[in-house]
């Protein structure tokens, strides 16, 4: 047999009302299986006969999703320059190495053929637009390679350019840098392989 107390029946309409927020689904009452078969209906009867203060525990629930919801938004940025942090010194190195390299460089290079770009899901760079920029040695000599990836917006006009590189790499061997564009998450923009020069 289940009795239940004021105070118990106050938690479990508070609960129901909580999970009614949060999964926009109907109360479930707590009739189960059970061992002796009996199905208990305590929940039902709580909400039926509640009188407490639901519209104020729910407001409070909303405030506090509204909240959240505002935190994460005002994070985003913040996400992702931590994530931009995470690229490491030697990497930076081998960037600026790259650049470099290419300097020089007229026309497009000698190495434009041994590299492409595949996106990388904005789910996994804080929602920054990046490639990776996939690098093959397709030489029978240890070589390095230096790539300039222009960001172009609609127009064509190139907004952003990033340079990444790979050094010493084997015959055959492949490397994958990303190259990520920091500006504004809504503008459409468009990578493309502006040069690459094995050096």
């Amino acid at each position: 047999m289940l009795s239940s107390t004021p105070r118990r029946r106050t938690a479990t309409a508070l609960t129901g009302l909580v999970l009614a927020a949060l999964s926009a689904a109907s109360l479930v009452s707590c009739s189960s299986d059970n061992n002796n078969g009996s199905s208990s209906s305590a929940s039902a009867t709580a909400t039926a006969s509640f009188s407490g203060s639901a519209p104020s525990a729910l407001a409070s629930v909303k405030e506090s999703v509204k909240a959240s919801v505002s935190a994460l938004a005002s994070s985003a940025s913040a996400q992702a320059s931590a994530w931009l942090a995470s690229v490491s010194a030697e990497t930076e190195r081998a960037n600026r190495a790259a650049k470099n390299a290419l300097k020089d460089v007229d026309g497009k290079g000698n190495a434009t053929a041994d590299v492409s770009l595949t996106g990388k899901p904005r789910s996994e760079t804080a929602g920054l637009l990046a490639v990776v920029v996939n690098i093959t040695n397709s030489t029978d000599e240890t070589t390095s390679y230096a790539v300039q990836v222009d960001f172009r917006d609609p127009d064509g006009k190139v907004v952003q350019t990033r340079y990444v590189g790979a050094e010493d790499l084997k015959p055959g061997a492949k490397a994958q840098p990303l190259a990520i564009s920091t500006k504004a998450a809504e503008q459409q923009l468009t990578a493309v392989v502006a040069k690459a020069q094995r050096y």
